[in-house]
């Protein structure tokens, strides 16, 4: 993927879908720094990456960045740590499955904050530098609820949208450049607190996983081609090759990683 030597910034990634992308790019020789809220979760989120890393003294290329990436302070501390980047992947997010008249406006302001406001905040620090130094690569890790937005998580899908949005807008800036931006929107994904989020969506909390999982698809996700949860691996091929300078001619773009559950707009 031509990564090596390039510094990249992935908040969100200690687990899932973030530690997957931070394994995967660490794997092609970027130097990877992660943050997290937990130094126990970084620490062993650090380990695992290094561990991924093509060379025996992995660690000297790994940062673990104690900082809360949802607050201006903790993007404050980010930014002191790491000033300039190559590669910045906005993967922090929340979600849950709440019906629309019980949504709060503080639960509209929290979601706002942690999924949208997080990486703008980010890209506003490290846009600059890239464009000066022409390269360089952002990426919102968005979902497949930002175009199919579910009725019993709209107050999620209405910042998934918002950070399609701000990738487009973002990517504009970028003419004439070798700086690109892009979101990747991921389906459905196999993570920590999954097995919770599938159990407040069934019939029969106390099922087996597997029919769980395939009451959800069923039900809740009829559209998937694949009708299974995606694999967070599968989220980070797409993203390490988008972060590559393989990807030079994709920019501005929304690209599904989502087994086929959005339909296709022309």
């Amino acid at each position: 993927m031509q990564l090596d030597g390039k510094t990249a910034l992935v908040t969100g990634s200690t687990a899932g879908i973030g530690l997957a992308i931070a394994k995967r790019l660490a794997a092609e020789g970027a130097r990877v720094a992660i943050v997290g809220r937990s130094q126990a979760k970084l620490d062993e989120a650090a380990t695992a990456v290094a561990a991924e890393a093509p060379s025996g003294a992995a660690e000297a290329g790994i940062r673990a960045i104690l900082a809360d990436a949802a607050t201006a302070e903790g993007a404050a501390v980010a930014a002191r740590e790491l000033p300039d980047v190559d590669i910045l992947v906005n993967n922090l997010g929340i979600y849950e499955s709440k019906d629309f008249a019980e949504i709060s406006d503080d639960d509209w302001r929290k979601f706002f904050e942690v999924n949208v406001l997080s990486g703008a905040r980010l890209a506003r620090q490290y846009l600059p530098g890239m464009l000066q130094r022409d390269w360089g690569r952002i990426l919102f890790i968005a979902s497949d609820s930002a175009i199919v937005v579910p009725p019993d998580m709209i107050h999620y899908g209405m910042t998934k949208t918002a950070q399609l949005a701000i990738s487009r807008g973002l990517a504009g800036r970028t003419k004439g450049t070798r700086v690109t931006v892009n979101a990747v929107l991921p389906g459905t994904t196999r993570s920590e607190g999954i097995t919770d989020f599938l159990k407040s969506v069934a019939s029969d909390p106390n099922a087996p996983a597997e029919t769980i999982e395939r009451e959800f698809f069923a039900k809740e996700r009829p559209t998937s081609l694949i009708q299974r949860m995606i694999e967070p691996e599968e989220v980070a091929s797409l993203v390490a090759y988008v972060a590559s300078p393989l990807s030079a001619a994709t920019n501005g773009a929304a690209l599904r990683v989502d087994g086929g559950i959005t339909p296709t707009i022309i």
